[in-house]
């Protein structure tokens, strides 16, 4: 059986290779909206391919809430319960 990041390493380095970097020194481009929109749509299928090699996060504020539920209910079982 082959592991899932090997097979997703070359394709992740094909992206790199079709970025340019000087795409963002163009003053206009941020006022572009095809430009702008590429740019989303792009941010948005490497986001895909992270999340798919199993690079994805959660973020701290789910955390936060999480824990701030837990604790509550916690409390509430001791001290009120």
């Amino acid at each position: 059986m082959t592991d899932r990041n090997d097979s997703a390493e070359p394709e992740h380095a094909e992206e790199r290779k079709r970025e340019s970097p000087g795409r963002r020194s163009d003053p206009l481009s941020s006022l572009d909206p095809v430009a702008a929109y590429e740019r989303r749509t792009s941010r948005i299928r490497e986001e895909i391919a992270r999340n798919r090699r199993g690079e994805y996060t959660v973020p701290t504020w789910v955390l936060a809430v999480a824990l701030a539920a837990v604790i509550g209910l916690w409390v509430l079982v001791l001290f009120v319960l």
